[in-house]
């Protein structure tokens, strides 16, 4: 074929390069990958298997199962069969492993008796990230995002699910006994193939329904009244789209607002984020190793007592106040109408009234403290206040450092685009090299070490992304 770039003949012998070394370009990725294994403590870390036994077959030294993780990750291979396919035919893995090519159940097999260490490493790469200075700001965003769990919604069970798939049985029930009925009446109706089919169906939906009296049972004794029958761990969550959820897990994430790096990360089953705050600002604070942190954080973090821990802890926090007051939504006046006077500790109404103290009280574990103006019988705006004949307003112990994150949050009018732009997005880079799936692993540690991996793998991208390859290889071995 003339004027078209041809290729070389099958059958021609070709004269390959003498050293492997020659197919790996210097800026190779895979170059990053071997420095940083070879520079960790492995045996520190609790790495499985760096003392061979003095007997038996020789194992994979566990630096070269890990180098196969992390490349494969980098390039969403996940699958532990994919990844021995990979090492047999992939040469940035042959040059990588030294041509090693272990079997799909020896690799699947280290990350599952490994998951505490490869934990390590995603650590040690933020040791190193803060080492080469990356961390200056002390500026954080976080918030989490649901995953899919490799458990069906089908699988999993509340008392909601329950109590609507016996309705549903039963109900089947019911229509097969109705045509039993009538084929008893009229024989010449139905044949006796479909008499003798229906009650087989009747058979397994009375199996299903012992079945599900044992899930029942079983749930009644789990802590949250759900049950997982594939992956245990796994839980329902609602997500953001109206009456939708899926089955999976919470990941929360810190993320630095300068380079974008994941500082920290936390795989959980709780389908909230309420409670999350003070523990990821915490991590954050440990992995940048500053004594001062400034976190961004939505709505759904707004917690009184988690806020206080992080104050109290030199974590600023700057978390909107959610919308939830049922006065302002019925049109009535919102506790921000009135004005806290703490020289009198008393409050001023919107009609010029003053609201003092009247009593203390511990509600949830809190202490809150009550105050009302005797004015409010008389008050010739009251309809727009209150419908009793009192207007209560409750005011926590601690609400003084709840009014300086706001005077700070009102400083600050773009906090919600910077945590938007921070962290939203390395959730979506890496449901993106997810692909329309799900983890791969059950159970909520080893749920935890795959997506160590996942963020392992981003960082990496990130910071050679940042630095490239040369100088980052330069500065590990520094």
């Amino acid at each position: 074929m003339k004027r078209f770039i041809e290729g070389e003949d099958r059958n021609q012998s070709t004269l390959f390069p003498e050293l492997l070394d020659d197919y790996i370009a210097e800026d190779n990725p895979v170059r990053v990958i071997d420095v940083f294994v070879d520079e960790l403590d492995l045996t520190g870390l609790g790495f499985e298997g760096m003392a061979p036994e003095a007997t038996g077959r020789p194992g994979y030294h566990p630096a070269s199962l890990l180098k196969i993780y992390i490349y494969g990750y980098l390039n969403r291979i996940q699958s532990s069969r994919r990844l021995e396919r990979e090492t047999q035919r992939n040469v940035e893995l042959i040059w990588l492993t030294g041509r090693l090519m272990p079997d799909f159940k020896t690799i699947a097999d280290f990350r599952k008796d490994n998951g505490k260490a490869i934990r390590g490493v995603c650590r040690e790469f933020i040791i190193l990230c803060r080492e080469l200075k990356m961390f200056s700001e002390a500026v954080v965003a976080i918030d989490g995002s649901k995953f899919k769990a490799v458990n069906n919604r089908d699988k999993n069970f509340t008392d909601r699910k329950l109590k609507a798939r016996m309705q549903q049985l039963d109900e089947s029930i019911a229509r097969y006994m109705t045509e039993l009925d009538r084929a008893d009446r009229e024989p010449t109706l139905v044949t006796e193939a479909r008499v003798e089919h229906i009650k087989q169906k009747v058979e397994t939906v009375k199996k299903q329904m012992r079945e599900l009296k044992q899930i029942g049972k079983r749930m009644a004794q789990a802590p949250d009244g759900q049950i997982s029958l594939t992956d245990p761990d796994a839980r329902s969550m609602a997500t953001s789209g109206r009456g939708t959820g899926m089955v999976g897990y919470n990941v929360q994430t810190a993320v630095d607002t300068k380079h974008h790096l994941i500082v920290a990360h936390e795989v959980t089953n709780i389908g909230h984020d309420r409670d999350q705050l003070s523990s990821m600002a915490h991590q954050a604070q440990d992995a940048i190793d500053k004594d001062t942190l400034t976190v961004f954080a939505d709505r759904g973090y707004y917690k009184g007592e988690q806020i206080l821990e992080c104050e109290q802890a030199g974590i600023k926090t700057l978390v909107p106040k959610p919308q939830t007051s049922g006065n302002k939504a019925a049109g009535l006046f919102d506790k921000a109408d009135f004005r806290y006077i703490p020289a009198k500790d008393e409050y001023r109404c919107p009609a010029g009234e003053r609201a003092i103290w009247r009593y203390t009280r511990v509600e949830d574990g809190l202490t809150l403290h009550k105050y009302w103006s005797s004015a409010c019988p008389r008050c010739p705006i009251k309809g727009q206040c209150t419908t009793g004949e009192y207007r209560r307003i409750s005011r926590w112990e601690h609400e003084d450092v709840l009014d300086v994150m706001q005077k700070r949050l009102n400083r600050t009018p773009r906090a919600s685009r910077i945590r938007r732009q921070t962290v939203e997005h390395p959730f979506g880079t890496l449901k993106m090299w997810m692909g329309a799936t799900h983890f791969l692993t059950k159970t909520l540690p080893r749920v935890s070490t795959e997506m160590s991996l996942h963020v392992l793998a981003y960082n990496l991208k990130r910071v050679m992304q940042i630095f490239g390859v040369a100088p980052l290889v330069a500065s590990i071995q520094a």
